[in-house]
């Protein structure tokens, strides 16, 4: 098989799931790209039972920067997966679960394919063309930063604090 090819590839994926992601943080921390910032989304986590919501904002928010970004760029790839899986659990049970699996029926749908992506990176590891490979983070830590067992972990860790912090509010 062609490494440059599987590189590319994985190059791609991080980058055009990672960024739209971390917009999405930029939406809810400062704002940005017509989002509600820190007032309207603590406003809106308030009235799905998330105390007085702005706990929950920064946390879903610099979630979603901090593992869209780690993601795009490949850095600290298993981590940053893990912040995108636990931010589209909780997203899934708070807002979509009961609706089924379609989006058009605003269901969901697209949490549980950002979560396979960002499970598939974490498991695939983020290629030649990353962060982790050009700073020698897997070296550097001793332990690979990929493979089955490395996607797995980040799965677990993501659910359980995203199934914790949905667990943890109060409808």
């Amino acid at each position: 098989m062609d490494q440059a090819a599987i590189d590319t590839g994985v190059l791609l994926l991080r980058v055009l799931v990672g960024i739209p992601f971390s917009l999405h943080g930029m939406q809810k921390l400062f704002g940005w790209f017509g989002g509600g910032g820190l007032d309207g989304t603590a406003k809106w986590f308030r009235s799905l039972g998330f105390g007085d919501g702005r706990v929950a904002a920064v946390a879903a928010g610099s979630s979603e920067l901090a593992g869209g970004l780690g993601l795009a760029l490949g850095l600290l790839t298993p981590l940053s997966a893990a912040a995108m899986i636990g931010t589209m659990t909780t997203a899934a049970l708070v807002n979509n679960a009961e609706n089924g699996f379609w989006s058009v029926s605003k269901g969901w749908e697209l949490n549980g394919y950002l979560v396979v992506v960002a499970w598939a990176v974490a498991t695939t590891g983020p290629g030649r063309w990353s962060l982790d490979h050009a700073l020698g983070i897997d070296d550097a830590v001793g332990v690979p930063l990929s493979g089955v067992l490395v996607g797995l972990v980040a799965l677990v860790v993501g659910v359980a604090g995203g199934w914790g912090r949905w667990a943890t509010r109060e409808p």
